[in-house]
């Protein structure tokens, strides 16, 4: 064989090496998916609808899940009083604190809030609509009759099937969608 055919088998088996190597086989970049926010803070403010002095309901677990206990602040309901109430939520990781509140109003049609309670004769009702007419919750109206304790649990949804059996009447049963918060607030009403 000479110089030549040697020098053309050499640049053949050269080639097959390198067109055998795919891209493949390089390390890709991870796809990272759209992460939710990190929420630290949820604020109930409720003002009576008749006059008086405005309550908060609060929530602050800067560290989050473990760490140091959430801090809660429950004061007392007043029986038979309605309430117009609005929920602020923060990342108090940032500073400053990132409004979250924000976002969730940019974005109502992607989220919702779910308000539960097991104190008789107490219900939350629907105050703020998205563009396509379903609830919201960031402004709610929250009415008391009978004195009593329970709990009420607010719970908020991404990405829910608003349009799911009992969804715009704050049935959370079929509502699907990821949860980015659900705070039990331990309730008074005299």
């Amino acid at each position: 064989m000479n110089n030549f055919s040697k020098l053309l088998l050499a640049f053949l088996a050269l080639s097959l090496t390198i067109s055998s190597c795919k891209k493949d086989d390089e390390p890709e970049t991870p796809v990272i998916p759209n992460e939710e926010e990190v929420i630290t803070t949820l604020i109930y403010r409720l003002t009576p609808a008749l006059g008086g002095d405005e309550i908060t309901f609060s929530f602050v677990d800067i560290d989050g899940d473990g760490g140091q206990d959430p801090i809660y602040t429950e004061p007392t309901l007043m029986a038979n009083t309605s309430y117009a109430a609005s929920i602020e939520l923060f990342n108090e990781t940032e500073d400053p604190a990132e409004n979250i509140t924000l976002e969730i109003d940019e974005e109502d049609e992607e989220h919702q809030f779910f308000f539960s309670t097991d104190l008789s004769g107490t219900s939350v009702s629907y105050a703020d609509f998205d563009s396509n007419g379903n609830p919201v919750g960031l402004s709610t109206v929250l009415e008391t009759t009978d004195a009593g304790s329970g709990t009420l649990t607010i719970t908020l949804r991404h990405e829910p099937n608003k349009e799911g059996t009992g969804v715009s009447d704050g049935d959370i049963t079929n509502a699907g969608g990821e949860t980015d918060i659900e705070v039990s607030f331990n309730v008074e009403v005299q």
